[in-house]
């Protein structure tokens, strides 16, 4: 079946002398890995449509057995420069799509979620919301579609306890706004050092909890300190 789909590239890397592998989040399929031959020939003009945080159109035969989908055509579909050239941007961007890539298996569709993660990239692009919110929405959108929506009122899971959000009323209100889903109406309460680590462990302990691997995320020591 031939596959006509949006797609956020996750990661790449080489594959032999001349071809690459992408790891992709498509809106169709969910999360897919397309192998680009000849992509680093130098007639070839693909290599840059599969540098991760590219948004591109793919085209290409799904085989749901293949473990490397056959890649027939690429375009570009959106650029993002003003991540790009911000560190503090890009280093939040591309822990999102770290995350993204561990978490999701392959050839899940995950539409919704997908949406969001455009939203996000979106709006970290044209600087005018907070990107320590867009990073814990996404965070939150995250859990909520892979089936873990978090329980504010429940302070503790079998073998991990949770930092004690109703606590802080301040921290309670920003996540419960976040988890609302509405990415239009993130909260505008004053963020504080104290907020900013209350909530960045509280979430992060339930992602690591509920998904293997993420502390390994290369990322992440970066992110950590940007988000406390």
């Amino acid at each position: 079946m031939v596959i006509d789909t949006p797609a956020i590239v996750l990661k790449s890397f080489s594959y032999g002398d001349t071809s690459l592998i992408a790891h992709c989040f498509s809106k169709i399929n969910g999360k897919i890995n397309i192998i680009v031959k000849g992509a680093k020939s130098k007639k070839s003009p693909k290599y840059p449509y599969f540098q991760p945080l590219s948004y591109i159109d793919v085209i290409y035969n799904s085989k749901p057995n293949r473990e490397l989908q056959i890649l027939s055509k690429v375009n570009f579909r959106e650029y993002w420069p003003n991540i790009i050239e911000d560190l503090y941007r890009i280093s939040l961007a591309i822990t999102i799509l770290e995350i993204t890539n561990k978490t999701l298996s392959e050839n899940d569709p995950h539409p919704v979620l997908f949406k969001v993660l455009i939203k996000v990239l979106r709006l970290l692009n044209n600087k005018l919301s907070n990107p320590k919110l867009l990073f814990w929405f996404y965070e939150c959108a995250l859990l909520k579609q892979l089936g873990f929506q978090p329980n504010l009122d429940q302070h503790d899971l079998p073998g991990l306890v949770l930092p004690d959000i109703q606590n802080d009323s301040s921290s309670s209100i920003i996540i419960a706004t976040l988890l609302s889903g509405n990415i239009d109406k993130l909260p505008k309460e004053d963020i504080t050092s104290k907020n900013s680590k209350i909530i960045s462990d509280y979430l992060w302990k339930l992602m690591c909890y509920h998904f293997e691997n993420l502390e390994n995320i290369k990322s992440l020591p970066v992110v950590r300190q940007i988000l406390k």
